[in-house]
């Protein structure tokens, strides 16, 4: 066993802020890294100690493994948290890490190398009876057998990037005419995002859902799952809104997916919190891939185990055993996550940048807001347009639903658009509140002209800004030419000197 005295969190924001709380319970100092950009950021303020690592940009800061590593020697740090995103899925930075004498708090280098690569994954498991989405079980190579095997298993397929994930290198083909097109397209994303343009086919589900299941595991040979989240709302593939237990999962369901992810969890050794996707349609599971780090989305879990999973990482990291076994986890009540983006819903979810002019959380029982921002701040272009995350908890989902339209509502904040208008959107569909909804939510179910409650009377509120626009520019000119004429400066361009 080996004492942490002191974590380096490799990230920013909320995740950031999150890990340095359930240190400080543990009496464990923090070390905080920050770019440029974050230099007002509550994680910077909240830790111990503070690093500069470079510019805003990811490749000049929070990517730089060998620059965090050194600041580790120089603070005398003894472990480094590395969050999500980043390096969190780096198995070079992982084998950095331990090579420098520090401990990493998650997987082995191995496991995240191995789960880090979809078809690797599929490899990996194969051995455990883990049910498997029909598709080819290595890179295509030759386009022709490709499409021979696609016809096998019947359109509409996906063409899936081995490597990385968050949707990139993904591709949907409706017909065989489509292929190529959508085959060149997914192998240049894949190389651009990732550094590697394999890809590979898959069965694809028209609506199918995405349950997840998290585990966590010791290096004792103790693996447990503390159940499922539900992730089905998604755009673009990306996870938009978490709930947890899922709304269609039997107990005896529940059991056999939990087993299925402590299987894939030991098929590479894993160690620490760890999530297992799958793809469920018609009563069936199949294994999606195993994220080798803590989940966004975890605190739906911790609101209905009671489990903190950052302590727990940081424990098992220590060389202990898991506090609790499998006999010891039961479901209490329900949780819902709405992700709150600095995005537009009613502009394809395109994200908005600039100045957080207001900014009130909410409050009250079973709220829990997860985040990285004060008022004043700006909301940086280089990374993640993710402000926070808005957590309810209830007693059962309706009231978790309920409290969360109440905590929307209660949410403050202008200077930028956002994406909580849509998570009130989804809490209040029939169709979500039923329960009854799958991957295609967002498609099937959300048009932008839904978020107003009156579209004529926002259409006359569009029109008064752009005259009162169009006067204030046409009267501003008026003025610029006139000061011009005389020589003298306007007394705007005094007032900024």
């Amino acid at each position: 066993m080996a004492k942490i005295h002191k974590i380096l969190i490799a990230n920013r924001g909320e995740i950031a802020l999150r890990v340095m709380r359930s240190a400080k319970e543990l009496g464990i100092k923090t070390v905080a890294v920050y770019s440029e950009a974050d230099r007002r950021s509550p994680h910077v303020k909240y830790a111990d100690e503070a690093v500069l690592l470079g510019p805003p940009p990811s490749n000049k800061s929070y990517l730089l493994g060998d620059k965090i590593i050194e600041f580790c020697k120089q603070l005398k740090v003894d472990a480094v948290h590395p969050g999500y995103g980043f390096l969190s899925e780096n198995a070079e930075f992982a084998e950095a890490v331990k090579d420098a004498g520090l401990i990493f708090i998650g997987p082995e280098p191995e496991a995240i190398n191995l789960m880090g690569d979809k078809l690797q994954a599929k490899e990996t498991v194969k051995n455990y009876n883990i049910p498997m989405i029909p598709g080819t079980d290595k890179a295509i190579t030759d386009i022709e057998k490709a499409k021979v095997f696609a016809l096998k298993i019947g359109y509409p397929i996906l063409i899936k990037a081995s490597a990385g994930g968050g949707g990139k290198g993904m591709r949907v083909v409706e017909k065989p005419g489509d292929f190529e097109e959508q085959m060149k397209t997914a192998v240049n994303e894949a190389t651009s995002a990732f550094g590697n343009g394999a890809v590979f086919i898959e069965k694809y589900f028209t609506s199918p859902r995405h349950i997840e299941i998290q585990i966590m595991a010791d290096n004792f040979g103790n693996t447990v799952y503390l159940f499922e989240r539900e992730c089905s709302v998604q755009r673009r593939h990306q996870k938009v809104i978490e709930e947890a237990p899922s709304a269609v999962l039997t107990p005896e369901l529940r059991k056999k997916m939990g087993e299925t992810a402590v299987n894939v969890a030991k098929a590479c050794n894993y160690t620490g919190a760890g999530t297992v996707e799958f793809l469920y349609n018609d009563g069936a599971f199949y294994f999606l891939e195993m994220n080798t780090r803590l989940q966004v989305e975890h605190p739906v879990t911790e609101l209905i185990t009671g489990i903190d999973l950052v302590k727990e990482q940081i424990r098992v990291a220590e060389g202990n055993p898991l506090s609790f076994s499998q006999e010891d986890l039961k479901i209490n009540g329900h949780a819902v996550e709405v992700r709150v983006y600095a995005e537009d819903p009613s502009n394809n979810f395109l994200p908005d940048i600039g100045k957080l002019e207001e900014y009130k959380k909410p409050e009250g029982p079973g709220v829990r807001v997860d985040d990285g921002f004060e008022e004043g701040m700006d909301i940086p272009i280089y990374y993640d347009p993710m402000i926070s995350k808005l957590i309810t908890f209830g007693k059962d989902r309706t009231e978790a639903i309920e409290r969360m339209i109440r905590a929307v509502d209660d949410y403050k904040v202008t200077g930028i658009q956002t994406t909580l208008a849509f998570g009130k959107f989804v809490m209040q569909n029939e169709i979500f509140r039923k329960g009854n909804y799958s991957t295609g939510f967002v498609n099937n179910h959300f048009k932008p002209e839904f978020l107003l409650d009156d579209p004529s009377e926002d259409k006359n509120i569009l029109a008064s800004i752009l005259a009162a626009k169009v006067f204030s520019e046409t009267e501003t000119k008026k003025l610029i030419s006139t000061n011009n004429n005389s020589g003298s400066q306007s007394g705007w361009k005094k007032n900024r000197l």
